[in-house]
């Protein structure tokens, strides 16, 4: 059972969104790791920070990303995505020269769940299970 403390207020409005995403580098190659994994985790913290998001969970694989975040009901999950993924391709490619030989950082694609039918402790657990590769 879910108490007042687990929903969230804004302009009016009593809510608890939680979006997962999933999506992975053009051609699936494994480039997130070491530098670029710390620094890509550094951007999505800063940019959660700055639109008022907050990470739930966090995965960064060498060939693909999970993301669980709250947002606010104003927010889409189409630009949630597209800002995550617009501005770390953005900032990763002009600070890791090696990542300009992909013609984009990250695949149009992406996967997108709320936490409709599960609880999000669930996806939670899900994301931060050890059997997930580790950089």
């Amino acid at each position: 059972m879910l108490s007042q403390d687990d929903y969230k207020a804004h302009n009016h409005v009593k809510y608890m969104l939680n979006y997962h995403f999933v999506w992975i580098p053009k051609r699936r190659k494994k480039v997130l790791t070491g530098n670029i994994s710390t620094r890509l985790k550094q951007i999505f913290l800063d940019l959660a920070v700055e639109k008022g998001w907050d990470i739930l969970a966090l995965e960064v694989a060498p060939d693909y990303v999970h993301l669980f975040v709250s947002v606010k009901p104003t927010d889409t999950p189409h630009l949630i995505v597209k800002s995550f993924k617009g501005r770390s391709s953005n900032y990763l490619r002009k600070e890791f020269p090696e990542l300009k030989k992909l013609p984009t950082l990250w695949t149009n694609s992406y996967f997108v769940s709320t936490a409709g039918n599960v609880s999000s402790a669930v996806i939670k657990r899900y994301i931060e299970d050890p059997h997930h590769a580790k950089n």
